[in-house]
């Protein structure tokens, strides 16, 4: 699961989902306060009416029909009284003009009489309407699922005789709902939008940039890459197009190098085969034989440059193979001794006869000036590292990089058979990072030298989906 919210398409669910979440918790915010303004004025308007026309029936029956009137008038969510002091004192025309316009429309008034109206809301919380019978206010709360707060309008208008006629009533918020319909149209938008953007991300964007990606990997390890059909949206297409050019670029760079290279040597073959014969003919002994011996080694360096260019042209196939089979494979076929450590689940993409070649000349280099070689192999961060040990005198701090230069030699003696042409770290340093991995020196705490390799795991190793 967190490989999953860690990855484009985890991440883009996760906006989807969270945007409509939000977009409909607004939309239910909005509308439950329509709500609750709708059902405050409908009462509102309610009451109005009823204090309106009770208003009426006082002015037009005889005062002994009063009490009768405003008994049948009260009701548990408005109550009537008829007294001499208004019960407001103050009317409030802000949120109250609308309810005192409506009563002066249906007793036909024209501001002569006092009509005045307050409302406020009542903070806290509170109980029931206070003139429910028990049972009634049980039900009412449950009804509206403990969650009470309200609005309370009083009403005072005067009537003939000099009297006033109190109202009072009580209108509560109505509870947030989760109506079922909504519900099911957040589910199916969400389906419909999380479907699209699947068919998108999954075709038009991640589809691209998975081969991208392949094809990045393949190129860091030197293998053969085709050209990446443009696809996708405008962005993903730019990068391809970009990809396709600097593959283009850097194949044509390392091509050119390798061709210069190789002819260079091919080129001074016959030079030095003419410079040979001549100096077979020179008289003096001592002379013919240095002459014959440079010529022997500047021959024997153009061979190792013609191979080292071969190295660099990389025209193996790559295959997946068990590091430690490899490696015992490797021990079998060496005049050289060394020792093996490591474990045997798992594997690498590499070109078998390029990796033999980079550490046989590691190890046979370990066994040459170090008297030993202890090969051990693992995984660290998702990379083979192999790593070879010997028990010689190290290299200085200042070499450890330089000794991978080509012709770079520490032994000064310019023996072929004490310090070689100084090729061999260097071919074994391309061709690891041919395959996508490094190789680094570092002399070792107990004595000798350690020459750490890392290349990347074969895809094999890693589930489906990683």
């Amino acid at each position: 699961m967190p490989g999953f919210l860690l990855s484009l398409r985890g991440q883009l669910v996760l906006l989807v989902v969270a945007a409509l979440a939000a977009a409909q918790l607004i939309s239910l915010w909005l509308f439950a306060d329509e709500r609750s303004l709708a059902v405050r004025a409908a009462l509102g308007f309610e009451a109005a009416g009823r204090a309106a026309n009770v208003a009426r029936l006082i002015e037009e029956a005889p005062p002994d029909l009063h009490p009768s009137i405003l008994r049948a008038a009260n009701s548990p969510l408005v109550r009537f009284d008829l007294s001499d002091e208004p019960g407001v004192q103050h009317s409030d025309h802000s949120d109250g003009g609308l309810v005192e316009a409506r009563i002066r429309t249906l007793l036909d008034d024209n501001f002569s009489r006092d009509i005045r109206v307050e409302l406020h809301q009542i903070q806290g919380q509170i109980l029931p309407l206070p003139h429910l019978s028990p049972g009634m206010a049980e039900m009412h709360k449950a009804m509206m699922r403990g969650e009470l707060s309200a609005i309370e309008m009083n009403l005072t208008i005067a009537v003939d005789g000099s009297r006033w006629l109190n109202v009072g009533t009580r209108f509560e918020r109505p509870p947030i709902q989760w109506p079922f319909y909504s519900m099911l149209t957040f589910t199916l938008s969400a389906g419909a939008i999380l479907t699209s953007v699947f068919w998108f991300v999954m075709t038009r964007l991640l589809g691209p940039l998975r081969r991208l990606v392949g094809a990045t990997d393949r190129l860091g390890r030197g293998e053969d890459v085709t050209e990446l059909p443009v696809v996708g949206p405008t962005e993903v297409r730019n990068l391809t197009k970009t990809f396709n050019h600097m593959q283009g670029r850097l194949t044509r760079f390392v091509a050119d190098r390798t061709r210069l290279l190789a002819a260079l040597g091919h080129d001074l073959r016959s030079p030095l085969t003419a410079m040979r014969v001549r100096a077979e003919m020179v008289d003096d002994d001592e002379t013919r034989e240095s002459l014959v011996a440079s010529v022997e080694e500047m021959q024997s360096m153009v061979e190792a440059t013609l191979t080292f260019a071969r190295g660099l042209a990389g025209s193996e196939e790559p295959e997946v193979v068990n590091v430690s089979e490899f490696l015992d494979a490797l021990r079998s076929d060496m005049v050289a001794p060394f020792g093996l450590d490591g474990s045997r689940s798992y594997e690498a993409r590499i070109r078998p006869n390029a990796m033999r070649r980079a550490l046989r000349n590691i190890i046979e280099n370990a066994v040459r000036y170090g008297d030993s070689a202890h090969v051990c192999h693992g995984i660290e961060d998702g990379e083979v590292v192999i790593t070879i040990d010997d028990d010689g005198p190290g290299v200085p701090a200042a070499d450890l990089e330089r000794v991978f230069d080509p012709f770079f030699r520490l032994e000064q003696s310019r023996s072929l058979e004490t310090g070689g042409h100084g090729l061999g770290l260097s071919i074994a340093r391309t061709i690891v990072r041919a395959h996508g991995g490094e190789i680094s020196l570092s002399n070792r705490d107990a004595g000798g030298l350690r020459a750490t390799i890392a290349i990347p795991l074969a895809e094999t190793n890693f589930p489906k989906g990683e």
